[in-house]
């Protein structure tokens, strides 16, 4: 309330935890609470806090692989196959 209009900021931010629902105001308090930890008080912040436990994690999409190409080597559990290749390039 000290800050410049921060009782529009402050009102803003009842308004977005009323649009939660019954978690609105635990995780206005839990946003509050990360915003005071870092010491800098502002509603910007609040809110940013606030969008981020909300926040819907979205599973990765994959991508088909029955379009993936054959393989033309077949990988083997040989490491003097590798050793074999890296002495090609690197002579010591």
């Amino acid at each position: 309330m000290k800050q410049d209009k921060g009782d529009r900021a402050f009102v803003e931010l009842l308004l977005m935890a009323r649009a939660l629902g019954d978690v609105g105001l635990e995780t206005l308090e839990v946003a509050c609470d990360l915003t005071l930890q870092t010491g800098i008080i502002a509603a910007a912040i609040v809110m940013n806090e606030m969008r981020r436990l909300n926040e819907v994690v979205r599973p990765k999409t994959l991508r088909s692989i029955t379009h993936a190409p054959p393989l033309q080597i077949e990988p083997k559990a040989d490491c003097s196959r590798y050793d074999s290749l890296r002495r090609m390039y690197y002579d010591h």
